[in-house]
């Protein structure tokens, strides 16, 4: 049994038809700033890089850095 803790970046998007997109990172660096965050975002949707179901990427909605923790409490008996 253990406890573990992840952290994960999400940057969303608003697209053409007015939804959301999202990306999420994995372990993202400590000393990361939201300036960062946003400038990659910018070139993002400069670039056109990503679309998704709602077409292209029009502008930032959102960041968050989501952090879980997670106690396992119970392992399976060794067969």
């Amino acid at each position: 049994m253990a406890v573990t803790t992840n952290k994960v970046l999400r940057m969303t998007f608003s697209d053409t038809l007015g939804g959301a997109f999202s990306i999420t990172l994995p372990e993202p660096k400590i000393d990361l700033t939201a300036l960062q965050i946003e400038t990659v975002m910018d070139l993002i949707i400069a670039r056109n890089v990503f679309a998704g179901a709602g077409g292209a990427l029009l502008a930032k909605k959102d960041i968050k850095i989501i952090g879980t923790t997670t106690d396992d409490l119970y392992d399976a008996p060794a067969v």
